[in-house]
């Protein structure tokens, strides 16, 4: 029988997001992640196998991310103009964590995270801020400039890495609002999807209340 309802909608979750002390360069390699900054893998609750590790850790000057997707056949595809087609990292993150809102805030934010599609020729990594669909208020505009980003491309897959900076953070106040709304959801042509709590039929794009709680530690 197919199951209607996956399990980790059933659940309200909370986990920890590590800060750096001194935040990681951003070149593509990777070095600076350890699996204390590894966001859980949620997908094991509903017996979905993730293709890929994501990592995820903050700093007073914005949040941090990474992810590693290998096993790629295909070349990737990545449109800014069409950041949700393709291959894409985004994010979702309310510096409030208002758990009983189903539409987002001005202080929720949407952030794509692209390993080509910028540059001449196409092949540099881009970032950039997406809007929710019916949203109660938008967050204010955040320029190209708050985002940096880094990757490394081969022939099977790619690393990616990227600094969502404090000022594309409406609210970001890691001393008085150590709790913060997140979600993720990784998109591959090779694999699919892999997300941290619900997918596309759950409306993740609509609904803060769906997205789990990121408690920023310090350790």
């Amino acid at each position: 029988m197919t199951q209607l309802v996956p399990n980790r909608f059933l659940f309200d979750f909370e986990f920890p997001l590590q800060r750096f002390a001194t935040p990681p360069a951003l070149d593509g390699n990777l070095a600076g992640w350890t699996d204390a900054y590894r966001l859980p893998d949620l997908g094991e609750l509903d017996n979905v196998r993730s293709f890929a590790p994501v990592w995820a850790g903050w700093h007073e000057s914005g949040l941090f991310v990474a992810c590693r997707v290998e096993g790629k056949r295909q070349p990737l595809k990545c449109d800014p103009l069409a950041y949700w087609q393709g291959d894409n990292l985004r994010l979702c993150i309310d510096t409030r964590d208002a758990r009983n809102i189903r539409r987002a805030s001005r202080f929720c934010r949407q952030v794509y995270v692209l390993p080509s599609g910028a540059g001449p020729r196409g092949d540099q990594p881009t970032a950039g801020a997406g809007k929710f669909t019916q949203a109660r208020e938008h967050a204010p505009p955040a320029s190209p400039s708050d985002f940096t980003v880094a990757a490394h491309v081969t022939r099977t897959g790619y690393t990616l890495e990227a600094h969502i900076h404090a000022r594309a953070l409406p609210g970001w106040d890691p001393v008085e609002h150590p709790r913060i709304g997140f979600h993720y959801m990784l998109e591959d042509a090779d694999h699919g999807q892999q997300y941290l709590t619900v997918g596309d039929d759950l409306y993740w794009f609509t609904d803060p209340s769906s997205w789990a709680t990121a408690v920023l530690v310090r350790e």
